[in-house]
């Protein structure tokens, strides 16, 4: 039963990692189904308070890192305020809108005519979506760093 329970978990890890590729699957409940099996199924008692509480906050960043990433980097390009709220709304409108593309195409085309209609021009709009693609990719990196962290974190303790 317990190699079951570890394979269990195991699937669990990889399928959060699936998540930033394919954002329909929920990459922080998946890593925590796995938190939670060994929990229940294994050993809880290893798990200490400190590891609960990082594991809270390590998902609350886990969550927003792409939001945050997006945000960042859509400024950073030269877009504007209106330009980082399309890019944050776009990665969540994305995440549902043919997936995994979607994640990438919705906030680059919203940046892109949320810019337009700013009067902005072409040049202006096209460096700002850039400025999303970056964050996309500035978020995937942080969401591996990050659960990475969780699942080593996860790992030294047990």
């Amino acid at each position: 039963m317990d190699i079951l329970i570890w394979i269990l978990i195991a699937v669990f890890f990889v399928l959060s990692f699936v998540s930033i590729v394919f954002p329909i699957i929920p990459g922080p409940l998946v890593l925590w189904i796995g938190f939670l099996l060994y929990f229940f199924f294994l050993d809880g008692s290893n798990l200490s308070a400190v590891f609960w509480i990082a594991m809270v906050l390590l998902t609350g960043l886990l969550i927003v890192a792409d939001i945050i990433a997006n945000s960042y980097f859509v400024k950073k390009f030269g877009g504007s305020k209106w330009g980082e709220r399309a890019a944050a709304i776009g990665v969540i409108v994305g995440s549902f809108i043919l997936p995994p593309f979607g994640i990438i195409i919705v906030p680059f085309a919203a940046v892109f005519i949320v810019e337009l209609l700013q009067r902005k021009t072409s040049k202006d709009a096209w460096r700002a979506s850039l400025g999303s693609l970056m964050g996309f990719l500035g978020g995937s990196i942080a969401k591996i760093a990050i659960q990475v962290i969780m699942i080593v974190w996860f790992l030294i303790e047990i």
